[in-house]
């Protein structure tokens, strides 16, 4: 399968280069030439695959003339080892807990597959390579999880300064070794742009084997494909999900539209985001405005330029009425967030962290003009990453912090403070690695 640029359909590389390099050097963003449809044997089976066959077989006609069927499979099963249960609230609202890998957050899937195709495709190599990220919160944990002293890797993470929490950022800042956390003062905004730039710079990019570990890879977005089709299917059959997705740089959401692209029946999309709207004010108007992001209590949320706006674009071949058709937008503010938080507890004995809170509100908007929809909110991180919130709305104690979060609290943050300078940020890694 080769990969072309949203920005110069011309431009076409092979996997390796889509998934080492990252970006194309037009600053556009790879999509597959083809997003097969799934065979009549896969649909006579899914529902009977294990969680980690199931994503196999849907990633096999994307990769599998890349890379042998036994290697391709293996990567997977090691990747997807946890499962993602879907959680049934009312008779119309079920939570997809997408928490339960090792960093307690959706973003594990990409980052395990990820790290473990990279190793594949770089095995033999004598270069380092070097992954560089930007986050906003959850990526920086699970990709610092997933390449923690990984033979011939080594990797950088830039995170907005005060603008993740503090479990989130002790999971990015502790681990040391071949991990190094840049703490940006600015935005995550300023951290993707710097990364961006860095991909850009051709001589520097190509010296030290750079790579992203962002959803601007394409590895990152693949298997967050899986959760979709597995949603699906604990649902009874016959019933056709909409998925509410909280939204940032919206990967999660462009994720969903590749599984509806390959066959996966869903009735509607619906992108939930903060006061960040930039996305969902496009699908009221057809005007696309990115701006400098504010800052919430769902920090990983908090993104003004999301840089997967182009890839669906792309799948929508640029047509926005075709767009708002698929996809509903909603946002809210934090007030609104904290008083979804109260209500779920109250109602449902259910805690849900900011970022799913909002998801759980665009539900409920939803299903006042939809009353008929299953909605399927994806849950996008245990609550408690975010304490502070979480106690302040439900009071100390109640909720229960993970022991592998717990651990963190007491380890020193290791992070080198650097200013939002795109020419800083590739100094320090020329001086530094």
């Amino acid at each position: 399968m080769d990969f072309y640029s949203t920005k110069t359909p011309s431009y076409k590389v092979d996997l390796k280069e889509a998934v080492i390099r990252s970006l194309p050097p037009d600053n556009g963003l790879y999509m597959p030439e083809q997003i097969p449809a799934l065979s009549d044997e896969f649909w006579a089976n899914w529902r009977e695959y294990s969680f980690a066959e199931l994503g196999f077989q849907i990633v096999n006609p994307l990769l599998g003339n890349d890379i042998p069927e036994a290697d391709l499979r293996a990567i997977v099963e090691e990747a997807i080892n946890f499962d993602a249960p879907l959680v049934k609230l009312t008779d119309t609202l079920s939570i997809l807990e997408l928490f339960q890998g090792p960093t307690l957050a959706f973003k594990d899937f990409g980052a395990r597959f990820m790290a473990r195709l990279m190793g594949y495709l770089t095995r033999g190599d004598d270069t380092m390579l070097t992954v560089l990220v930007a986050t906003s919160g959850d990526t920086g944990g699970a990709v610092a999880s997933a390449f923690h002293k990984v033979p011939g890797t080594r990797v950088v993470i830039l995170y907005p300064k005060g603008k993740v929490s503090a479990l989130q950022e002790k999971q990015l800042t502790t681990l040391g070794d071949n991990i190094h956390a840049l703490e940006i003062d600015g935005t995550f905004d300023d951290c993707q742009r710097m990364v961006k730039a860095a991909f850009l710079n051709r001589e520097l990019s190509e010296k030290l084997n750079l790579t992203s570990a962002n959803s601007i890879n394409i590895s990152r977005l693949i298997p967050q494909s899986f959760y979709y089709f597995h949603a699906a299917r604990q649902l009874p059959e016959g019933m056709l999900p909409t998925f509410v997705i909280p939204s940032g740089n919206f990967g999660n959401l462009t994720a969903g539209l590749l599984a509806q692209e390959m066959g996966l029946p869903i009735k509607h999309f619906v992108a939930a985001t903060n006061v960040n709207d930039v996305v969902p004010n496009y699908l009221k108007t057809g005007d696309y405005q990115p701006r400098p992001s504010t800052a919430t209590i769902s920090n990983a949320m908090d993104v003004g330029a999301p840089s997967n706006f182009a890839r669906m674009n792309e799948i929508y071949s640029g047509n926005w009425e075709h767009m708002r058709e698929r996809i509903e937008g909603y946002a809210y503010d934090d007030a609104t967030t904290r008083d979804a938080i109260k209500r779920t507890a109250e109602s449902h004995d259910y805690q849900v962290c900011p970022h799913t809170a909002i998801g759980v509100l665009a539900a409920e908007e939803w299903a006042t003009s939809h009353p008929e929809d299953h909605n399927v909110v994806l849950a996008t991180a245990h609550p408690a990453k975010f304490l502070p919130t979480m106690e302040e709305e439900l009071g100390a104690g109640a909720t229960h912090i993970p022991e592998r979060l717990a651990c963190l609290s007491e380890l020193p943050k290791e992070a080198t403070l650097m200013q939002p300078d795109e020419q800083a940020l590739q100094d320090w890694i020329t001086n530094t690695l």
